[in-house]
């Protein structure tokens, strides 16, 4: 009989998975339900409770975090990017191995979605200058920045988790660079797969310059003008009582030929001419009801919209951006850059109506039509990312040598065994602050706060897992199949479990669920369980096979125009070589 600890346990994880599976939840607050849920069914000790945010692993990354914003802030990185224009050559072949080549390289020891945020606009631009589809490279692009995130301890996450639970099971710690041949291996062998295959795997899809067909907003902007005995003279558009025709927007108003920024806070007169947004049966609404006229040829192309000084961009809603989980209302969005929101898209849907109350998420992408004036604030801003434009690159030589002082002072402490390792990069963290590489305002901010609530909220469940006999329990009944046809054999399904998990849910919360199973089957069958944790870092690490499977991925979404399958027509190929070439490799450089 199973029980009844292990049973409630087994509900927990089921519900945790459901709702990773299914977002009905943020992925932090859905930790913080089953840390709620363990202590009140007295499955971990109160004193237990605050286990994950004081475990090593949450301060290491949080540290990382403030690291890789040091370096980001000085303009050390992007000043590296922007020499991808000398190295790239003319071609696509080329851009998409020399892109690959330095995402690997910087995502081994900045986070990831640090990388891919400074690199996806640099890679539009240089990818529409050499005539190629954004697509081509931008996927790519993610994959390349997990192949490097493997190639370290610090490169993910994931990687710090799964070291800090060995310890915790009285394994010795992984070293800095003990993760490097693997990873080495793995990543050229990737970009050799993507140089020779993206071509032929990722389809061109429509990138930028195809924006008003992309979000299908041509019959949604109408020019109108507002004639004699318009109720809306001598109002704001803020004022108006337009009721059941709330959704429009006030794009901007042309007065004398001349367009009025903060439109809504201009005072309408008569014969200005109001570009509006919306619905085209509320525009027709808006136009009897409101005494307006229609403008002839009131449809507005591409090329109107961009003239008069006025630009359409994307911009795409990053991890920790400020926006995330807030509106446009509620943002102040248009106020702070005075340009207005066209439309959303998330993950290939376009979003049009009461854009003003869709709270965003990361991954979103917004249509953004700005004055020209207001678009290096836009781009300078931490809240997006403008993917078809490159701000003026302001390079702190001073602070930018002494952030890459400190980073690189913090490796060599490592490597060398002078600090541990959670004492390097905390001392790297408050160096970066203390030589003004970075704001401690901007410090907190740099930090995924989601992330660090996901830690702090699902390490608990690894603890519950083990204390209870829950990992045990499922070892033998997942891994008894398999365990009579050898070590190898489980190594192989932990690797696939675990991939399969990551492609669905949080990689740190798949790692957090299979980290104790896998201790139990070593311990079940008198082997190292260290193969197996290597394992499952690197299958939770490199997730290619759908864009919700990494971070890296929905970041590159929506500026690549991909549909959900192109994922898995590029990424499910290199997602079986890298388990193939892990089962072989892992147990010659971790022997069981």
């Amino acid at each position: 009989m199973v029980p009844i600890d292990t049973v409630l346990v087994l509900i927990i994880v089921a519900g945790a998975t459901i709702l990773f599976v299914t977002e009905t939840l943020r992925v932090d607050v859905t930790a913080l339900c089953v840390l709620v849920a363990l202590l009140l069914l007295r499955l971990i000790r109160p004193e237990q409770a605050l286990y994950g945010f004081a475990n090593t692993a949450t301060a290491i990354v949080a540290a990382m975090f403030v690291l890789s914003a040091g370096l980001v802030r000085t303009g050390l990185v992007e000043w590296l990017a922007r020499y991808l224009d000398r190295f790239a050559g003319k071609g696509e072949w080329r851009l998409v191995v020399v892109t690959c080549v330095l995402a690997a390289s910087l995502s081994a020891f900045l986070v990831n979605t640090a990388t891919v945020a400074i690199l996806i606009p640099v890679t539009v631009i240089l990818a529409k200058a050499r005539k190629v589809a954004p697509s081509r490279v931008l996927i790519p692009l993610s994959f390349a920045s997990q192949f490097g995130g493997v190639c370290t301890l610090i490169g993910t996450s994931t990687n710090v988790l799964v070291n800090s639970m060995a310890v915790t099971s009285g394994l010795k710690p992984f070293r800095l660079f003990e993760f490097t041949p693997m990873g080495i291996v793995l990543a050229v062998i990737g970009v050799i797969y993507l140089a020779f295959f993206s071509r032929v795997l990722i389809p061109k899809r429509k990138g930028l310059d195809e924006q008003i067909d992309k979000y299908r907003l041509a019959d949604y902007l109408s020019e109108m003008r507002v004639v004699e005995g318009s109720p809306l003279i001598g109002k704001r558009w803020s004022e108006t009582d337009r009721k059941d025709l709330a959704d429009i927007d006030l794009i901007k108003i042309i007065r004398n030929g001349k367009a009025t920024w903060r439109a809504s806070a201009t005072k309408i007169r008569e014969n200005d001419f109001l570009l509006l947004h919306g619905n085209a049966d509320d525009l027709i609404k808006m136009k009897n009801n409101y005494r307006l006229e229609t403008k002839a040829d009131a449809i507005i192309d591409d090329d109107q919209m961009q003239s008069d000084k006025i630009e359409l961009i994307e911009a795409l809603v990053p991890p920790r951006s400020r926006l995330i989980g807030r509106t446009l209302r509620g943002a102040e969005y248009i106020e702070r850059f005075g340009c207005v929101a066209l439309a959303i898209q998330r993950r290939g849907k376009i979003l049009r109506d009461r854009l003003a109350d869709i709270s965003f998420d990361d991954g979103d992408t917004l249509l953004l039509q700005c004055h020209r004036d207001s678009v290096p604030r836009i781009v300078k801003s931490s809240d997006v990312i403008v993917t078809n434009e490159l701000t003026q690159l302001h390079l702190r030589k001073d602070r930018a040598f002494i952030a890459l002082a400190i980073f690189v002072s913090m490796i060599l402490l490592v490597v060398f065994n002078v600090l541990p390792l959670l004492v390097a990069v905390l001392s790297g963290a408050v160096a970066m602050v203390l030589g003004r590489c970075i704001t401690i305002e901007e410090a907190y901010k740099a930090i995924d706060w989601k992330i660090i609530f996901l830690l702090g909220g699902i390490i608990p469940l690894g603890l519950a897992l083990e204390q209870t006999g829950t990992a045990a329990w499922l070892a033998n009944i997942i891994m008894t199949p398999v365990m009579g046809m050898g070590p190898l054999a489980v190594l192989t399904c932990i690797y696939g479990i675990t991939a399969v998990m990551t492609a669905i849910m949080s990689n740190n919360a798949a790692a957090i669920l299979l980290v104790p199973v896998a201790f139990s089957a070593a311990e079940l069958m008198g082997v190292s369980a260290r193969p197996f944790l290597m394992a499952i870092t690197f299958a939770a690490s490199t997730s290619f096979a759908t864009p919700i499977g990494y971070q890296t991925n929905t970041m590159v979404y929506a500026p690549g125009g991909y549909r959900f399958s192109d994922y898995a027509r590029i990424g499910l190929p290199l997602n079986v070589i890298f388990w193939i070439v892990t089962v072989l490799l892992a147990p010659v450089l971790w022997p069981f």
